[in-house]
């Protein structure tokens, strides 16, 4: 299976083997053959290296002339010297599915997953949520059971993730990868449920069977029935920039992030907020952002950083339309909406608007009482 999954080619073709859909591709081992691949699939493409974590060693191409010293870099990481030249899907969504499947074939969907960024930004530097929010219920359908068949077709016994690539309208997607093992995301996806998904595995590596086994959230009944959340985990990536002032603070496929935060709440904003003052950030808040024009403001919604999430906060403090901030992130329009009714609330406190209903919406949306009384 980690032979299998972990190696780019031989995932591609046991995908098309299941009728799965892929993203257009070529396996490449050197340089000649990575500038054939960019004849073929055209500009821009994604540098996928073999056996590597945390996208090491790749990227996003959209510049033929950089492009071959991208794909040595890419082979040299590989401990293969393996690479998958890719197409790149631009604003096309990512989400993942938390699986779990044992020896006898029984199998589950622990949790889905999606990122607020779109496609070109590593899942670990991108702000994650659970449940995914924004799917129509015939497209989650669609993806558990694809993900159901993938691990099946892969022989997982234990835990993995699957990641997926959908089109804005839902109407088709493409299988990214899948992580044979217990990762980031089987750690996100356990606090988030409570459902102890490596626990799990270690018990499926010694022998024993989902069937079998009790249900390790409920103590009873069984183990295969999937979690279900009532409430939402925000997951917020913490970057070490502050420290590292030269660094570059772009986010793409090379992973950043030196930590993260999980927030649960009722709401996204709230929980978002909450997350980024466990952070201990400032980039939500008003004062953050000052006298910033909004040039630099839709900058800052383009380029993806670790200020992007606070930029759309601030874009609905000055009424600005949240439509057109999905359109320039390629955040989905129900974030960028919640994020702006936010934004508009705390604007309307700030000039007085301190009605007790307003209050009670504002403490409601997770703002708080040290915000509002900054405020």
């Amino acid at each position: 299976a980690v032979r299998t999954a972990e190696a780019r080619e031989p995932f591609r073709d046991l995908m098309a083997a299941i009728g799965q859909p892929v993203i257009p591709s070529r396996s490449v081992g050197s340089v000649e053959e990575a500038l054939a691949a960019a004849d073929e699939l055209g500009l821009p493409l994604v540098l996928r290296p073999d056996f590597t974590l945390g996208g090491t060693g790749g990227g996003v191409c959209t510049d033929g002339s950089e492009y071959p010293e991208q794909a040595a870099a890419a082979l040299a990481a590989s401990p293969v010297r393996r690479v998958l030249v890719e197409r790149f899907l631009e604003g096309w969504r990512e989400v993942e599915l938390e699986m779990l499947r044992d020896g006898e074939g029984n199998a589950l969907c622990v949790c889905g997953m999606e990122n607020l960024d779109p496609m070109g930004v590593h899942t670990g530097d991108s702000v994650v949520v659970a449940p995914m929010l924004t799917l129509k219920d015939r497209t989650w359908q669609r993806l558990r059971t694809a993900a159901l068949r993938i691990v099946e077709a892969l022989d997982i016994r234990g835990a993995c993730n699957v990641q997926f690539a959908l089109r804005p309208d839902e109407e088709a997607y493409g299988v990214i990868e899948v992580n044979p093992r217990a990762s980031r995301s089987s750690a996100l996806a356990s606090k988030a449920t409570g459902y102890p998904i490596a626990r799990m595995a270690a018990l499926i590596g010694a022998g024993l069977s989902l069937a079998e086994l009790p249900n390790p959230v409920t103590g009873s009944g069984s183990a295969l029935i999937e979690p279900a959340m009532d409430y939402l985990a925000v997951k917020v990536p913490c970057f070490p920039f502050e420290k590292f002032p030269g660094a570059d603070p772009s986010l793409g496929t090379r992973m950043k992030a030196t930590g993260e935060v999980l927030a649960l709440g009722t709401d996204l904003a709230g929980a978002l907020l909450k997350a980024y003052r466990g952070l201990g950030s400032r980039v939500t808040e008003p004062g953050f952002w000052g006298e910033t024009d909004r040039g630099a403001l839709e900058e800052a919604l383009t380029v993806p950083t670790d200020r992007r999430i606070g930029a759309l906060f601030e874009w609905g403090r000055r009424g600005l339309d949240p439509e057109e901030a999905a359109r320039i992130s390629g955040i989905h329009p129900f974030f960028c909406r919640e994020l702006a009714e936010l934004g508009a609330l705390e604007r309307a406190l700030g000039e007085g608007d301190l009605t007790p209903e307003r209050l009670r919406e504002a403490k409601a949306r997770g703002l708080g009482d040290r915000r509002i009384g900054q405020i």
